[in-house]
């Protein structure tokens, strides 16, 4: 990965944006993409779209979420202890004993709190912790205190930030998924800077919002951008490591390749584009397989308007929805040049319309 890129990445996946609250994100993919798109639109939603050749009639929409899990604060009590809310997906075992970020009016750091273990009765040793029980201790006093510099509706972050580790594998909060963020936008500088994008198609790469509170900025983006295709990209479940199940889940193993869905929330046209531009490129890649919708953007696309031909691309995780989610960084840079060998080969005339081929 090129160190341009690299220091992108890392810059979009330690900044805060929890979902409903990306406007540190945006400025972000505003500020890299600026370099290359010819033109940047952000809605009153919040995605940002960087877009090639914004006045051609055939358009492709790729889609990367920039929001990622985190807490909002709902009560402040008059001990100066601030209770919160997930947004997202939490698995609430992971929250006890962190040290935070409170995004306030300036940066303030705090610590995730509960009862001690030599204080929990018997019954409470054997329960899986409630954020409901949890609460974040910034050093406060006083309520009063607390309000100098937070008020409610504040969001709260880990403090973890990225970071390398063996060979070409890194670790984050975030990485669900400013890493799809960052495909779509090194998808669109591909194109930009190697040439191959037929002057009749427009690529519009959309970084978009609330993605972890149901697809919402993929649904109202599709609906304005109003595209004949898509991509969506996302993390998978790596399945590579102890406990979790080949025979239920299938094969997904980091580091050898991104994912291509096939299923019904994929375009069989779109799906056979992109393992032909694999194959013709050299690009590897897995086959992810899903029976129904994803939890994607790509669900919500799909079903945008009069329906869209939608891909989904992914690029293997462990330990989602952590703090030290980890991923290869050759899958993620893999996945930006199979999502801009697709759309070199789309062209005008294009027809996605589902067919069986003889």
């Amino acid at each position: 990965m090129r160190p341009e890129s690299l220091e992108f990445l890392k810059e979009i996946v330690n900044v805060p944006s929890p979902s409903g609250y990306e406007e540190r994100a945006a400025e972000v993919y505003r500020a890299y993409t600026g370099q290359f798109a010819d033109k940047i639109t952000t809605d009153y939603h919040g995605n940002v779209a960087a877009i090639l050749n914004p006045d051609a009639e055939m358009k492709i929409m790729l889609a990367g979420h920039m929001d990622e899990i985190g807490f909002i604060i709902h009560y402040i009590n008059e001990d100066g202890l601030i209770y919160f809310s997930g947004i997202g997906g939490h698995d609430s075992v992971i929250p006890v004993g962190q040290r935070v970020w409170v995004h306030g009016k300036e940066r303030v750091p705090g610590v995730i709190g509960r009862k001690a273990i030599h204080l929990l009765q018997d019954e409470e040793r054997k329960k899986k912790p409630e954020i409901k029980d949890l609460w974040i201790d910034i050093g406060a006093t006083s309520k009063a205190e607390v309000e100098e510099l937070i008020q409610l509706g504040d969001v709260v972050t880990y403090q973890y930030e990225f970071q390398m580790l063996r060979g070409d594998r890194a670790t984050a909060r975030g990485f669900d998924n400013k890493m799809g963020s960052f495909i779509v936008a090194e998808a669109l500088r591909l194109l930009k800077e190697d040439g191959g994008l037929d002057p009749g198609v427009g690529v519009y790469a959309v970084a978009t919002v609330q993605e972890e509170i149901g697809l919402r900025g993929a649904r109202t983006a599709s609906f304005s951008i109003n595209p004949q295709s898509g991509l969506a990209v996302d993390v998978n479940h790596a399945i590579d490591y102890p406990g979790v199940s080949k025979t239920h889940h299938g094969t997904l193993d980091i580091g050898k390749g991104p994912s291509v869905m096939r299923g019904a929330n994929s375009n069989p046209i779109v799906f056979k584009m992109i393992s032909e531009a694999g194959k013709e490129d050299g690009i590897p890649y897995q086959v992810d397989v899903a029976p129904a919708g994803t939890g994607t953007d790509g669900n919500a696309m799909q079903i945008s308007r009069g329906g869209m031909a939608v891909g989904i691309l992914g690029v293997a995780l462990r330990y989602m929805h952590t703090p030290c989610e980890m991923l290869s960084l050759t899958d993620v840079a893999d996945c930006a040049r199979l999502m801009a060998a697709y759309c070199r080969r789309v062209k005008p005339d294009t027809d996605f319309t589902p067919r069986v081929f003889r």
